[in-house]
């Protein structure tokens, strides 16, 4: 009887890890509509060109449409990121929880991004996507900071420095844990 509730317990819990398709589906669904968000900002920001072709003899009006039109590329740029952050994460689950996905095994372009093994294989994959979106948030606030002195210029510059050592260390910190894996 105990032995019989066990497995049936067991089981149980077994299942119960398909509630992560919930995450996934809704993961799914948030970066296609992520995507959609960015590509409108996209076709936007082309219909907008026209605008900016004939702007040009005024140069205030110029200079003001081309750091909009900029900051509406940034925008996209970080759209596209989070649609693909959500993908990741949306596949990584999957394989963790329910099953290994074929296509992603025998694809020499997918196993490079999208092929988890372990959750540190995700979490890593996922951190990645992240700094490259603060990286882009950074530039984002940047493009319209006024550098007014050279006090300024510094705090831009050690920004721009503490972002380059995190990049570095991310990287870093990559290679340590892939060559103490091949040993």
């Amino acid at each position: 009887m105990i032995s019989c509730m066990r497995r049936i317990f067991q089981r149980f819990l077994w299942e119960s890890r398909l509630i992560v398709l919930v995450a996934v589906v809704a993961s799914i669904v948030a970066s296609f509509a992520v995507s959609f968000i960015a590509s409108v900002d996209v076709f936007e920001l082309v219909t907008r060109l026209g605008q900016y072709a004939e702007s040009y003899t005024d140069a205030e009006a110029h200079s003001n449409l081309r750091e909009e039109l900029i900051a509406h590329v940034v925008d996209a740029i970080d759209g596209f990121l989070l649609a693909t952050l959500l993908l990741i994460f949306s596949i990584g689950l999957y394989e963790l929880f329910i099953a290994k996905i074929e296509q992603i095994e025998r694809s020499e372009i997918a196993s490079r991004v999208l092929l988890v093994r372990s959750m540190d294989d995700l979490k890593n994959r996922l951190a990645k996507v992240i700094i490259l979106m603060l990286v882009v948030k950074f530039f984002q606030h940047g493009i319209k900071l006024p550098l007014s002195s050279a006090q300024d210029l510094l705090w831009f510059a050690l920004g721009i420095l503490s972002i380059a050592m995190v990049a570095f260390l991310s990287h870093f910190g990559q290679d340590k844990s892939q060559n103490s894996s091949s040993m």
